[in-house]
C-alpha cells in the first residue's frame, strides 16, 4: 500500500526535477554569457554554496546549512581569479552573473524596469511577511512605498533615545549585581530593545520586549527560532529553495511551521494595529488625531487618506496589514544587527571607543534631539564605518526581465582571450550584487579595506564617489527605486542607541580575537561566537561602568 502510494509521488518529483534540469541546461548551452569564466560548481543541487557555506551533510537536499563565510573574502579570492565579473553557480545550479563593476552596478540601478528582484526572492519575502513593498515591483512598488522623511524621523527620536535609555538602566543593573564588571550577551538585548522602537515608533504599539518579568514576548520568540537559532541558515536555504521549486513547498521541511507561526503572528498583531488605528481616526472623523501622533503608520494612513491620493494609487487594509510585518522585520532586526557589530568594533578599538566616548560626553543632556546627534562627526564617522565594513544587508540579486547589454568600466576577457567592454545579459539572467565586496574593496579603499578605521571618512578616496547609493558612498542602503526605505530611521537609532550605551560603559571583548564570525540567514549577516556554533547568532561583551577600570 505504501509503495503504491510512495511510487507515484517519488515519480512526479523526479520527472519535475528532470524537466527543470532540461530547461538549466539548454539555457546554459544558447546562454551568450556561456563563455564568461568563473569557479567551478562541485555539486549539481547546491553549486557554489558548498564553497560559500560551512556544511553539514543531513537534510535530504543537503541543505542543512550553518556558518557562512564572509562574503566579500570569497569574493576576493574569486575576484582576483576571475575578475570583477564572473559566472558561478546558486541552489540547483542556477547561473548568477556576479559582479562589483561599478558601471556595471549603476546601470543595474538605473534600469530599475529591466533588472527586477527575482520571482523567487519575492515569493520566499511574500511567503513569510505576506504582499508588502519587499514582494512588489514597478507600479505596485511605488503604491507601497511610503515617504518617511526627516521630520517624522525628528518626532520619533525621543522614542529611540527613551528605549536606549530603558536597555542602559536594565545593563547598569545586571552589572551593579555582579560587581561593576559582566559578561552581557548583547545581541538578544539589541533585538528586544529595537523591537520595542519598530513598536513605538511605528505603530503606536507597546511590546513590551525589554520587560524582564513575565512571559517572554512571542513575536520576539518566533524571530528568534527562525533568524538566530543554529538551524537559521538551515531555514533560509530551505525557504529559498521552495520558493525556486513550488513543488517542494509540498515537503514538510524543517522550519516550516515556524515560518508559519511567525507569519500568523505578524499579521494578527498587524491585524490588531491598523483596526485600532482606523477606528481611532473614524472616531474623531480628524486627520488632526493622526498628526498628533509620533509613530510612522499615522504617516502611511494619512496619506493613504489624503484627497490628493487617487482611488487607484490608495492600498487596501489589507495592503496596509501586509507593510506591518516587513517594518517588524526590517526595521528591528536590521538595527538591531548593526548596533552589535558596532559595538564588537569598538570593543576591539579601544582608542576609538574612547575617542567617541569624550565627544559623546560633551553633550550635556541624555536626552538628545536628532540634530544633536547628527551634529557629533566622530559618531557620524563610527556608523558610516560600522556600515562599510559590517554591512548587514551582505548581497542583493537581481533578474532581467528582458535582453540588454551590461555596460563595464573594466574589461572582461572571455575563455578564447578576447576582450569586451559589455556582456549581453538574456532574459531570466540572475545577477548577484555584493553589496560588503563593493563597501571593502582595496582597489576603492586601500590595501585597509577590511580594517575598522572611523578616521577614513576625513579624506574619502575618490573612487568611492562611483559607488551608487542613497547615503555616504556606500551600497549599504542600495540606491534607486529599491533603496532602503527606513535607511533614515535606522541610522538615527543607531546614534541614539550608541550615544546611550558608550556613554554609560567601556565595552570590552568576551572572547578572543577572532573568535566571533558572521553567520549569514538569507540576506543578512550576524555575529556569533565561533565555539559556540550550535547556539546560533550571539555577541557577548564585557561591560563595566565608565570609569571603572579593571584590577
Amino acid at each position: 500500500m505504501l509503495s503504491q502510494i510512495f511510487l507515484p509521488i517519488a515519480a512526479t518529483f523526479v520527472c519535475y526535477a528532470l524537466y527543470h534540469a532540461v530547461q538549466l541546461l539548454y539555457r546554459d548551452l544558447t546562454s551568450p554569457l556561456r563563455h564568461v569564466g568563473g569557479p567551478k560548481s562541485p555539486s549539481l543541487i547546491l553549486g557554489n554554496f558548498k564553497q560559500m557555506t560551512v556544511t553539514r551533510m543531513s537534510c535530504i537536499l543537503l541543505l542543512a546549512l550553518t556558518i557562512r563565510k564572509d562574503d566579500s573574502q570569497l569574493t576576493a579570492k574569486w575576484r582576483s581569479e576571475f575578475g570583477p565579473t564572473f559566472m558561478f553557480r546558486g541552489l540547483f545550479s542556477i547561473s548568477e552573473l556576479h559582479t562589483s563593476d561599478l558601471k556595471a552596478i549603476n546601470h543595474i540601478i538605473s534600469n530599475s524596469t529591466v533588472y527586477q528582484k527575482a520571482i523567487s526572492t519575492r515569493v520566499s519575502s511574500t511567503r513569510l511577511l505576506g504582499k508588502g513593498i519587499l514582494g512588489v515591483e514597478l507600479d505596485e512598488h511605488r503604491r507601497h512605498n511610503p515617504a518617511f522623511g526627516i521630520s517624522q524621523i525628528r518626532v520619533v527620536t525621543e522614542v529611540f533615545i527613551e528605549k536606549a535609555v530603558l536597555l542602559r538602566d536594565i545593563w547598569a543593573g545586571q552589572v551593579a549585581r555582579e560587581n561593576d564588571v559582566a559578561r552581557i550577551e548583547v545581541l538578544s538585548w539589541l533585538r528586544r530593545m529595537t523591537l520595542d522602537v519598530i513598536g513605538q515608533a511605528g505603530f503606536n504599539y507597546d511590546f513590551d520586549a525589554l520587560e524582564t518579568k513575565g512571559k517572554p514576548n512571542e513575536l520576539n520568540a518566533v524571530f528568534t527560532e527562525l533568524f538566530h537559532s543554529s538551524h537559521a541558515t538551515r531555514y533560509a536555504a530551505l525557504r529559498l529553495s521552495q520558493a525556486i521549486m513550488p513543488i517542494l513547498r509540498l515537503v514538510p521541511f524543517p522550519g516550516v511551521q515556524v515560518l508559519f507561526a511567525a507569519r500568523r503572528k505578524m499579521r494578527a498583531i498587524g491585524s490588531q494595529i491598523v483596526s485600532k488605528s482606523k477606528a481611532t481616526l473614524q472616531a474623531s472623523q480628524d486627520e488632526k488625531v493622526l498628526g498628533r501622533r509620533r509613530d510612522l503608520l499615522a504617516t502611511l494612513l494619512k496619506a493613504n487618506i489624503s484627497a490628493n491620493i487617487p482611488e487607484s494609487q490608495r492600498l487596501t487594509d489589507a495592503e496596509v496589514i501586509a507593510q506591518i510585518p516587513t517594518f517588524f522585520f526590517a526595521g528591528h532586526e536590521t538595527t538591531s544587527v548593526a548596533t552589535s557589530w558596532a559595538l564588537h568594533a569598538l570593543s576591539l578599538h579601544t582608542a576609538a571607543q574612547a575617542k567617541l566616548r569624550e565627544e559623546l560626553l560633551t553633550i550635556s543632556t541624555d536626552n538628545p534631539t536628532m540634530e544633536e546627534l547628527n551634529s557629533l562627526p566622530y559618531l557620524e564617522m563610527v556608523v558610516r564605518e560600522v556600515m562599510r565594513a559590517h554591512a548587514p544587508v551582505v548581497f542583493t540579486q537581481r533578474m532581467a526581465m528582458e535582453d540588454d547589454v551590461l555596460p563595464l568600466s573594466k574589461p572582461y576577457i572571455d575563455r578564447d582571450g578576447n576582450s569586451h567592454d559589455s556582456l549581453p545579459i538574456p532574459k531570466g539572467q540572475m545577477i548577484h550584487v555584493p553589496i560588503l565586496a563593493v563597501n571593502t574593496d582595496k582597489e576603492i579603499w586601500g590595501e585597509d579595506a577590511s580594517e575598522f578605521k572611523p578616521e577614513r571618512w576625513e579624506n574619502i578616496p575618490d573612487g568611492a564617489s562611483d559607488i551608487p547609493g542613497v547615503w555616504a558612498n556606500l551600497l549599504t542602503f542600495f540606491a534607486g527605486p529599491h533603496n532602503c526605505i527606513g535607511f533614515r530611521f535606522s541610522l538615527v537609532e543607531l546614534k541614539a542607541l550608541l550615544f546611550t550605551l558608550i556613554r554609560a560603559f567601556e565595552f570590552e571583548a568576551a572572547v578572543p580575537k577572532g573568535g566571533i564570525a558572521s553567520v549569514t540567514s538569507g540576506l543578512l549577516q550576524r555575529p556569533a561566537v565561533l565555539a559556540e556554533a550550535e547556539k546560533g547568532s550571539g555577541l557577548p561583551l564585557i561591560l563595566r561602568p565608565v570609569g571603572r577600570q579593571a584590577f
